[in-house]
């Protein structure tokens, strides 16, 4: 069984991580670009901040959450614009820093397999909270690569990394592509030097590299074709390129860069 509180520890970790980056920014760095198109850092951080609100909101009361789910859905423009216009008079890192803290005080004491209603289909904690660290992390390469500076990987890319694996079958889905066929084996190096395995040794297709390649494909945050990633068999192929552990429609994913 998942360690809730394990995860949301490192949930914790992975917020003082972006925050430390994000808390000296100056009114001009907030407002760079980033690769999401029109995005800017200040909108990276809201959206995290806005989501992080509504997480809290759908754990503690449901029916308000749907309330807002409609709306979406009516108007989904509008929803996000809201999401991310909130705080654009200046940076949104109060607001990040109170509705973060309200999530994993909201989940601590939750059973780990309860059910989260979400825009999606209902998530246990456990996995809403690594969605929620993936989110974090996911953006949070958005903004350093804005900044043009860079962070050190740790090893709490393995639940990044076991999400990735998990929505295999989803990132077709979500495309209107058939489930895929066959099994791939996934050997990924982590930070730590440890070897992290998913699939069998028998697999005929096979994925291997290190944790920070596959976490960044998988989060289309990088083309498959800008990492060192080892891709074996059609059936590891088809996935990385259309791989995504998020929720929603399918994303853009990134250009492969110029060489």
């Amino acid at each position: 069984m998942a360690d809730l509180n394990q995860i949301l520890d490192d949930l914790a970790a992975e917020h003082a991580a972006l925050d430390s980056v994000v808390a000296e920014l100056t009114a001009e760095q907030w407002d760079l670009m980033t690769l999401a198109e029109g995005w800017s850092i200040k909108d990276q951080i809201s959206h995290i901040a806005f989501f992080d609100e509504r997480a809290a909101e759908a754990a503690s009361d449901a029916s308000a959450f749907m309330a807002g789910v409609a709306e979406a859905a009516a108007d989904p423009g509008a929803y996000m614009e809201g999401a991310l216009g909130r705080d654009r008079e200046g940076p949104p890192l109060d607001w990040w820093r109170e509705a973060r803290t309200q999530m994993i005080e909201v989940f601590r004491p939750m059973d780990v397999k309860a059910r989260i209603p979400w825009y999606g289909p209902p998530m246990s904690t456990a996995s809403f909270a690594t969605a929620r660290l993936m989110e974090t992390w996911a953006h949070g390469q958005d903004v350093i690569d804005a900044l043009g500076v860079s962070r050190e990987p740790t090893d709490r890319l393995r639940h990044i990394a076991h999400l990735g694996v998990r929505t295999r079958n989803f990132s077709f889905v979500n495309r209107g592509l058939p489930e895929p066929e066959g099994d791939v084996r996934v050997e990924l190096l982590a930070p730590s030097g440890e070897v992290w395995v998913w699939g069998a040794e028998q697999d005929a297709s096979r994925i291997a590299g290190t944790a920070l390649d596959f976490c960044l494909v998988v989060a289309q945050r990088r083309h498959i074709d800008d990492t060192d990633l080892v891709v074996e068999g059609d059936a590891a192929g088809e996935w990385m390129r259309v791989a995504q552990a998020f929720a929603g429609p399918p994303g853009a994913g990134r250009e492969p860069q110029e060489k």
